[in-house]
């Protein structure tokens, strides 16, 4: 593989976990004796990553503390929100601490492990501006659908719909060329409302679809889902 960084966004205030989990950001939610990042980390050192650049915002110290500058085989670096900026400012913040003109981004608070170097692939074939990994879902309501034609470009974004059923859904992690913020002057802004849904005619966004397993950290119950869920931490 030959995109060796990623992004990963740590930043958020987990609101809907605060009740079970107050005063830590929702990425270091303890997980089979560990933080929740450090699975993600772990993941990352599997796929051949050995940059990451952790977005923070929300109680940031307590992850730059605990993780320093280094996990394993991975130099980390911090962008730091020193207010929020949403995903897309996050994103386009974090890309100054970037070396590479591709970045994977990867959302902190979602366990998804699609292979990398062939979401890469996808991305390098299809000549897109942003892959974004999609996982089959029987029910989509939660998430809204991502609909693509048969070569796979992605189309539109469809709303979350209760009544929505089966598709394919974001899964939270893309391939992303740099270029595609050089016209954006927002500092705060939604990747997903502000650039992804309103840009599938002018932007390639291509999918990469997996059926890799997917346990969204969003709410209580799926956090008590994890402790199982994930694998038990050994300290590798």
């Amino acid at each position: 593989m030959k995109i060796k960084e990623a992004i990963v966004l740590a930043g958020g205030l987990g609101t809907r976990l605060q009740g079970v989990l107050p005063d830590i950001p929702k990425c270091m939610a303890p997980v089979q004796g560990t933080p929740f990042l450090s699975h993600i980390l772990n993941y990352l050192v599997s796929q051949e990553i050995n940059t990451v650049i952790l977005s923070v915002g929300y109680r940031k110290e307590q992850i730059i503390n605990y993780f320093g500058d280094s996990f394993r085989s991975l130099s980390i670096r911090y962008a730091i929100e020193n207010e929020p900026l949403g995903t897309g400012g996050a994103i386009k913040l974090a890309f100054g601490q970037c070396t590479e003109d591709k970045v994977f981004v990867i959302n902190g608070d979602t366990y998804f492990l699609p292979e990398l170097s062939s979401m890469e692939q996808v991305h390098t074939m299809s000549s897109a501006d942003i892959t974004i990994a999609v996982k089959h879902m029987p029910e989509t309501g939660r998430y809204g659908l991502v609909e693509t034609n048969n070569s796979g470009r992605i189309t539109a974004f469809r709303e979350k719909d209760p009544q929505s059923g089966s598709g394919w859904i974001n899964g939270g992690i893309y391939l992303i060329n740099r270029h595609i913020f050089s016209n954006i002057s927002d500092q705060k802004f939604s990747i997903e409302n502000d650039l992804f849904k309103i840009s599938c005619s002018t932007l390639y966004m291509q999918s990469f679809r997996t059926e890799t397993s997917f346990l969204d950290m969003g709410i209580p119950e799926d956090y008590d889902k994890a402790q199982t869920f994930l694998p038990a931490w050994r300290g590798i």
